[in-house]
């Protein structure tokens, strides 16, 4: 993979526009200002289809860094530089705010994706209470029910180091209390720091995809590069090698789901 090592993203302190051609919202609060498109070198990097496909060990790789344990509940977890860079400035700013930000998942390659697949697809693991193995027979309705909330291996953002998990893996607990607060203060200040929420509700603007997941932040100044390689480079012939893998093809897992974001993120 050529790799452009050095490059630098200049964060604003106002709203983060995404490349469209006119300026659109990613909130609906009118009142956070606009600012300038990030200023970056990132269109020049060229991604492998291994890492676009998550086949490599971030542990290893050049352009990742483990995560201190002062911003993670995890132990040896690792995340591309530029996405840390930017959500230690996040979580400091937080900080400042009385919010507590921490790293509950970040980057999953091909294999530890398999194994999450693989154990909900078997039964060995429950979905929604149920061992799909034994109450689901027919391999498509499997999947679907599994692609609620899992990715399919080599169709998975957490492949890529840009995405995180915060605080908690449920939506019903940023409705009240403390996770309020933190997913009100994430909505109102992330783009500051060029984090957002790409499985937002789902309706007319994404009606395709995963649930809505309110934990689930993605570093979008490389996402969205990411997301263009991925389109451009990733057929529906190359996910493969797990359990299931049949069935991508017959539900288009690259239009539905990994295309399946809110349209601010999309290239």
């Amino acid at each position: 993979m050529r790799t452009i090592i050095g490059f630098w993203v200049i964060l604003g302190v106002n709203f983060f526009h995404c490349k469209q051609p006119e300026r659109i919202s990613i909130h609906e609060n009118s009142s956070i200002p606009h600012i300038s498109e990030f200023t970056t070198h990132a269109d020049s990097i060229e991604f492998s289809k291994e890492y676009l496909l998550g086949k490599f060990n971030p542990d290893t790789h050049p352009d990742f860094v483990k995560i201190n344990s002062i911003h993670t509940t995890k132990t040896d977890v690792y995340l591309r530089k530029d996405a840390y860079e930017a959500f230690v400035k996040m979580h400091d700013a937080a900080q400042k705010d009385g919010i507590k930000l921490k790293i509950i998942s970040s980057t999953r390659n091909f294999s530890s994706q398999k194994t999450i697949w693989e154990a909900k697809w078997n039964g060995e693991r429950l979905v929604e209470g149920k061992n799909l193995a034994i109450e689901i027979k027919d391999s498509i309705e499997r999947a679907r029910i599994i692609l609620r909330y899992s990715s399919m291996p080599g169709t998975s953002r957490h492949h890529w180091g840009t995405d995180i998990d915060i605080n908690d893996l449920n939506d019903s607990y940023f409705l009240s209390g403390n996770g309020k607060k933190e997913y009100e203060w994430l909505t109102a200040h992330a783009h500051q720091f060029g984090y957002y929420q790409p499985y937002t509700p789902k309706g007319a603007n994404r009606p395709n995809g995963y649930e809505e997941e309110k934990w689930h932040w993605t570093y979008l100044p490389i996402s969205k590069i990411l997301v263009k390689q991925y389109n451009e480079k990733i057929s529906l012939a190359d996910i493969s090698g797990f359990k299931g893998a049949g069935t991508a093809s017959t539900i288009d897992v690259i239009k539905n789901y990994v295309l399946g974001i809110n349209r601010t993120c999309l290239p």
